[in-house]
C-alpha cells in the first residue's frame, strides 16, 4: 500500500536482500519504495502509478536494465539511477546513453542514495526544468512554500548539500549558479 504524502521510488532488482535494503534506506530518508523483481513488473507499475524516481538493476531476469531504462525514458523524465554489480565503463556508458541519470556500483553505501525529501524535490524541480534559469523565489515557493519566498539562505544550504551528494569533486557540473538570480540544471 502506498502513502499519498511520501515521494515514491520504483526499485527494480531481482535480489530480495537488495530490495529489502533499499526499502529501509528509502524509508529512513522519507521515501516510499515501490518494489519490482522484473522489468515487466516495473513497466506495469510505472504505467499504473508513475513514481517520482526509479532505481533499477542492470541485470534482470527478463530484460536488460539498459533496455528498461530506455523504455522508461520514452515517456518519462523521472530521475533514473542504475544500480549494478557490473562496474565496467562500457556498461555505465550504455546505461547513461539510454537515459539513466546516474550509475552506482554494488556494493554501495546508504549515503550514495540518501537524498532527503526536500533535496529530492529541489533536484526534481531543477531537472524537470533542465537548462532553464529557475529564480531563487521560484524555487523557494515551489519547494518550501510562501513562508520561505525570500529565504535564500535555506535554498543555498540545500543546494550546497545537494552538490556535495551529486556533483563530481572537480566542481559543479549539473547545478549551475546564476549569481544573485538563481540556478539551472545543466545535465
Amino acid at each position: 500500500m502506498t502513502s499519498p504524502g511520501k515521494p515514491k521510488v520504483l526499485v527494480c532488482d531481482d535480489e530480495p536482500q537488495i530490495l529489502r535494503a533499499l526499502r529501509v534506506i528509502l524509508r529512513d530518508a522519507g521515501f516510499e519504495a515501490v518494489p519490482a523483481e522484473t522489468a515487466e513488473e516495473a513497466l506495469d507499475l510505472v504505467a499504473v502509478r508513475p513514481p517520482d524516481a526509479a532505481i533499477i538493476d542492470l541485470v534482470l531476469p527478463d530484460l536488460d536494465g539498459v533496455e528498461l531504462c530506455a523504455r522508461l525514458r520514452e515517456w518519462s523524465e523521472m530521475p533514473i539511477i542504475v544500480l549494478s554489480a557490473v562496474g565496467e565503463e562500457d556498461s555505465k556508458v550504455r546505461a547513461l546513453a539510454a537515459g539513466a541519470d546516474d550509475y552506482i556500483t554494488k556494493p554501495f553505501g546508504p549515503r550514495e542514495l540518501h537524498l532527503t525529501p526536500t533535496e529530492f524535490d529541489l533536484l526534481r524541480l531543477l531537472a524537470r526544468n533542465r537548462g532553464r534559469l529557475m529564480t531563487h523565489r521560484e524555487l523557494l515557493l515551489s519547494v518550501w512554500g510562501a513562508g520561505y519566498s525570500d529565504d535564500t539562505q535555506v535554498l543555498r544550504a540545500h543546494i550546497a548539500n545537494l552538490r556535495r551528494k551529486i556533483e563530481p569533486t572537480s566542481g559543479p557540473r549539473y547545478i549551475r549558479t546564476d549569481p544573485g538570480v538563481g540556478y539551472r540544471f545543466a545535465a
